[in-house]
């Protein structure tokens, strides 16, 4: 699957390319050329700064395990992953890490979320009978991070307080919207694929505790001035995080564990890990970053652009699709789409908060999948791309769709 999707990739730059010469424009040489050397250095960039990150968590994840936090906390929600991925034997420490990443994901942690997950699709390859091929689990897994479960997108908040917006935090319930029917379409397609039961009992009940969880955050939050709502969660999300690393360690050191050796001995792991990561990177980044400077995305943007006038429709959503369109392939390109949009229309206007509800909304498919299964050396990836962009899909129609409800 990786081999076609790359090549696919070079094919469709090609076709732009050649395109583009045909039209005249022969600078498109030069955006390509600068692109594969601006890629490799990104390449190292990103691995090279994944090194102390993923050291410090495999660092403390490790006493974590040791001092009986994260199995604690797996107990929690092992009736509901057991359910959802019946492949993973009943208490086994996958539950923890899976557990760990997705509550990094859902606080915006999107530092601790990576080394988390990257440890989770370790454990998950523990119990791979077929190495090069992901399991049912694993798909699941990585479906649940690319349709980005995210309750509180603070660093979408803080571009727009940087960029003047009158209410930063104003796009909050949208972009729970639209993140909410990522989630639910990209596990509804996986779960009918996997042919999961989802009117389980213990799935429903889980549904409804946090239903009602959601529901009293909603009412604490509009409780609050807009200005405020950006700083109580950011404020709430660290203080978890430092309060279970303050328990990790303090816990494991309590029970005569010898912290510093067996931090150094995870660390270890997590600085060869992130070495390991280069190549699969630089693969993907690659294959992007010519995607993109052939002009196959412009061209992209103008023929949706062309077909939804033809039909009458208002175009207004599509002045913010480079941010949605860019997404699924680097978090840092659809991050400035979403920055060059806000400055040319307006922060609040509507194509500005569209472009804000996008990035807050949808994930990095490409980057996770090359990340996560590279971490593991899976080759066959079996149908776990097709439901990561119907998750971004529905991410993006629901994004559309929310913010004409709030804003047209």
């Amino acid at each position: 699957m990786l081999n076609r999707i790359w090549g696919g990739f070079f094919l469709v730059s090609l076709m732009a390319t050649m395109l583009q010469l045909a039209m005249g424009q022969t600078e498109v040489l030069a955006q390509l050329s600068e692109a594969l050397f601006a890629t490799a250095k990104l390449a190292g960039e990103i691995a090279f700064g994944l090194v102390g990150i993923l050291a410090l968590w495999m660092g403390l994840m490790r006493l974590g395990e040791l001092s009986g936090v994260v199995a604690l906390l797996a107990r929690l929600t092992e009736p509901l992953l057991a359910r959802l991925m019946p492949g993973v034997p009943r208490g086994d420490k996958a539950f923890g890490s899976i557990t760990m990443n997705l509550t990094a994901n859902m606080l915006g942690l999107d530092n601790a979320a990576t080394p988390l997950g990257l440890r989770a699709m370790q454990d998950l390859q523990r119990l791979n009978p077929h190495p090069d091929k992901a399991t049912d689990a694993q798909i699941l897994f990585l479906v649940l991070n690319t349709s980005s479960v995210t309750l509180v997108p603070v660093t979408v908040f803080l571009y727009r307080a940087q960029q003047g917006a009158a209410s930063p935090a104003d796009i909050f319930l949208p972009i729970l919207l639209a993140t909410s029917a990522s989630t639910l379409a990209g596990v509804g397609l996986v779960a009918l694929i996997q042919r999961i039961r989802l009117n389980d009992a213990v799935l429903l009940g889980y549904a409804a505790l946090l239903l009602s969880a959601l529901v009293s955050l909603l009412c604490v939050l509009f409780t609050l001035p807009g200005q405020m709502i950006s700083t109580v969660s950011a404020g709430v999300g660290n203080g978890i995080l430092l309060a279970l690393v303050l328990a990790f360690v303090l816990v494991a050191w309590w029970k005569r564990v010898p912290v510093y050796d067996e931090f150094i001995a995870g660390a270890k792991d997590g600085f060869t890990q992130a070495i390991a990561l280069l190549p699969y990177l630089l693969a993907m980044l690659l294959a992007i970053a010519l995607f993109r400077a052939s002009g196959a995305l412009e061209l992209l943007l103008t023929l949706i652009s062309t077909l939804v006038q033809a039909i009458g429709g208002d175009t207004r959503f599509v002045d913010a699709l480079p941010t949605a369109l860019m997404k699924p392939f680097s978090g840092s390109g659809a991050r400035a789409m979403m920055l060059e949009t806000m400055h040319h229309y307006g922060v609040d206007s509507f194509a500005g908060r569209l472009a804000a509800i996008f990035q807050g909304s949808t994930e990095t498919t490409f980057y996770v999948l090359a990340v996560y299964f590279g971490a593991v050396k899976i080759r066959h990836t079996r149908y776990v791309l097709g439901c990561g962009l119907f998750a971004d899909l529905a991410g993006i129609i629901a994004a559309i769709a929310v913010c004409y409800w709030f804003y047209a």
